[in-house]
């Protein structure tokens, strides 16, 4: 069990961002994974010593909205779910189309 976690729901997502980099919070990580038949996505920040997780569930098809206007570096973990995974990130910065891995089959995680 992660400490400092805190579940949200999708429409909440861009609030809690905003919320979190205001807060002085730098992004560590965005790592998805696929539970039954629903995706978990995990954001993780840090702040001195301080780490805190914001966690969603989301079912196939969910399209959710990019992070990337409010943590730049989050392109890349996005570009990467939508790779993997095939989830539908809406209004990325930097959008790789996805082109950023090469993989034998289309999104082989999902």
């Amino acid at each position: 069990m992660l400490e400092n976690l805190e579940e949200i729901e999708l429409d909440t997502l861009l609030n809690k961002m905003k919320e979190i980099k205001t807060d002085g919070s730098r992004m560590l990580q965005i790592c998805a994974t696929k539970i039954g038949e629903k995706y978990e996505i995990l954001y993780t920040f840090g702040k001195g010593y301080e780490v805190r997780h914001v966690k969603i569930s989301i079912e196939p098809g969910t399209h959710i909205p990019s992070i990337t206007d409010i943590f730049e570096g989050a392109y890349l973990y996005e570009n990467e779910m939508h790779d993997l995974f095939g989830i539908s990130i809406d209004g990325m910065n930097h959008d790789y189309k996805g082109g950023l891995y090469r993989t034998a089959v289309e999104a082989p995680l999902a």
